[in-house]
């Protein structure tokens, strides 16, 4: 396996005073790269809504499904921003069990995702993965990184992943999308999940969004229309615009408890023609 030089020989300091979502996912999931201030919040979270922990199970499963069916498509080559802890399978794993030659760059801003990056860089042979920190608003940075490994003349497959809805409009977020996806060429997919206040009542989601707010995190959940403003000059693949468990579940297993169980979150892949 090809690895690339990430650059990142000096170490970036971990702020452990303030949550962090991708600490925050890993407690949702079980993990153990957390803090107590993750934690405090995640519990503040889930003690309110107790599904909390399946939902990011469901989206999680979301990804798996959607590399699964871009790798089927032909497509080599993916750039996961806002990667989060590595908790197996990774994308890389999913997508090299199908196309070994697959190539896959990871970008995440914390640097505890940093420090667990030798396992996001073990790879097949055949294939490579590359690794870099920055945050998702500066995609000049990322690009220029993603461009060391990533051929972007070819396909590739964008993945944002339970992202989106942590930088608000005033942020860049519909900005940052439509620089990334210029950056693509014709035959590339688009792949989002993003949490919405669509599937629970206004109150519930509200509260929610004043949690996240009292931790100093932005939330920002997006309506179905909102969130397929991030798709548009693209064309949509079936199902189009759905709940994460609903797309496409015939290509993975089912979660646990997902039975009675909303995911909360809107998700889509789409083509860029």
């Amino acid at each position: 396996m090809e690895q690339q030089d990430t650059g990142l020989d000096t170490p970036a300091r971990i702020d452990t005073g303030k949550p962090h979502p991708a600490r925050m996912y890993d407690w949702f999931l079980g993990g153990k790269d957390n803090y107590p201030a993750d934690e405090e919040l995640g519990r503040q979270l889930v003690g309110f809504a107790p599904d909390i922990p399946v939902m990011a199970r469901m989206n999680r499963a979301f990804m798996h499904r959607a590399t699964r069916w871009v790798a089927g498509q032909g497509v080599r080559q993916f750039l996961d921003i806002g990667t989060g802890i590595p908790t197996e399978p990774n994308l890389h794993q999913v997508a090299q069990e199908i196309a070994p030659d697959a190539r896959v760059v990871y970008c995440d801003n914390d640097p505890i995702v940093l420090a667990h990056s030798e396992a996001l860089l073990r790879g097949t042979s055949e294939g490579g993965v590359d690794y870099v920190q920055a945050d998702a608003r500066d995609t000049a940075a990322i690009l220029e990184h993603a461009r060391r490994t990533l051929d972007f003349d070819r396909p590739i497959a964008l993945s944002l992943i339970a992202l989106l809805h942590f930088i608000s409009n005033e942020d860049g977020a519909y900005e940052l999308v439509e620089h990334l996806k210029e950056a693509l060429a014709p035959g590339s997919y688009l792949i989002i999940s993003h949490l919405t206040p669509d599937f629970h009542p206004e109150e519930a989601s509200r509260k929610v969004t004043d949690l996240y707010k009292a931790g100093g995190l932005t939330m920002d959940m997006r309506s179905r229309e909102r969130f397929a403003r991030f798709f548009e000059g693209l064309e949509p693949v079936a199902p189009g615009i759905v709940a994460a468990e609903d797309w496409h579940p015939e290509l993975g297993e089912p979660v646990p408890g997902q039975e009675d169980v909303r995911s909360g979150a809107y998700v889509a892949v789409a083509r860029k023609n």
